[in-house]
């Protein structure tokens, strides 16, 4: 069963975290820059160890290159 979440990212951040705003929407703060998809694989890295999930089981459905993202969680 996958569900989806809508992500709204900062990067360049101070620190790494997480906000939870609503049952299915986070604020992310990533320390890496949003070039070259750093900041996309570091939001990933940074939900799996949230939910306690694999990498693999993480996909970014939309906006991969935007700061508004929907993920999807298998």
């Amino acid at each position: 069963m996958a569900f989806k979440l809508t992500i709204s990212v900062k990067s360049n951040a101070r620190q790494a975290k997480i906000e939870k705003r609503s049952a299915t929407e986070y604020v992310v703060w990533v320390r890496a820059p949003a070039r070259e998809g750093q900041a996309n694989d570091a939001v990933v890295a940074l939900l799996a160890k949230h939910f306690a999930v694999p990498k693999s089981s993480l996909r970014i459905v939309r906006g991969e290159k935007t700061r508004r993202k929907i993920v999807e969680i298998a």
